[in-house]
């Protein structure tokens, strides 16, 4: 059974979601489909790219992942599958793969990206505002249905990459960023646990506020506290226990945070 994971900036108030599953399941009801997030900030393709990188390494190999994240939706951005080592994606080109991308480069993994311009493989109508549900949605159907990549369009070279922030080595420390606020209004960073290992006295800075030393789980503080702690995927994050950090702090995706060590 072939998994096909949404993440998508569409909330649930609206059917937009249950619509894209329903034209998945019209073509391919034998598919599994997995709800990777519908809470990415409205048109953030950054933190869309954040959300889906750090989960995909979760699911099978064939899995396909669909994301709309799509303010350059009905303009000339270009619909875009792609293979990147053992996954497929299925989205619009606007750069919200280039983790996926700059990983599978680095690594020597195949990558393989097709324009979606064959409306064989759409919606009969194609509206310019909900390409989710009218190109989207079905590409992914029928590549779960063993439809080949290249059927869909012709191969491209030159997808769109984003400039990501990533962690800057300092005199002290580190200088990392907010890249996802969950629901609990945690902020998880850029700076993966490994670059902390080795070090004491470590003081953690943002928005005016220092933590000092990490936390090994939110259980070990008192409710209120604000603490920083390593993650489930490995990285630095800042929290309130019982709280949001998010809120206590004004943070945003993108502040910069100061790690400082001995």
């Amino acid at each position: 059974m072939t998994v096909i994971t949404l993440t998508t900036d569409f909330g649930l108030r609206s059917g937009f979601v249950g619509i894209m599953k329903g034209v998945i399941y019209g073509i391919a009801p034998q598919v599994k489909i997995v709800d990777i997030s519908h809470a990415v900030a409205p048109q953030d393709i950054r933190e869309g790219a954040f959300t889906l990188q750090r989960a995909v390494p979760f699911f099978p190999a064939g899995s396909i992942h669909v994301y709309v994240v799509d303010p350059g939706v009905g303009t000339q951005r270009r619909p875009l599958a792609a293979r990147l080592g053992d996954h497929y994606f299925v989205g619009p080109d606007n750069g919200m793969l280039t983790p996926f991308i700059e990983e599978a480069e680095q690594n020597k993994k195949s990558v393989e990206f097709v324009h979606l311009n064959n409306p064989k493989y759409w919606l009969p109508k194609v509206s310019r505002t909900f390409h989710g549900r009218d190109v989207f949605a079905p590409v992914s159907a029928y590549l779960a249905s063993g439809v080949s990549l290249n059927a869909f369009g012709p191969r491209i070279t030159d997808p769109v990459l984003l400039e990501l922030p990533r962690p800057i080595k300092t005199e002290h420390g580190w200088t990392a960023h907010i890249t996802v606020i969950d629901t609990f209004g945690n902020l998880a960073t850029n700076l993966p646990a490994a670059l902390l290992r080795g070090w004491s006295d470590i003081r953690v800075h943002l928005r005016g506020v220092e933590i000092i030393g990490l936390t090994e789980s939110y259980g070990h503080k008192q409710p209120g506290d604000l603490i920083a702690l390593v993650d489930s995927e490995d990285y630095l994050e800042i929290a309130v226990v019982n709280g949001s950090a998010a809120q206590k702090l004004g943070a945003a995706v993108g502040d910069s945070v100061e790690v400082v060590y001995r």
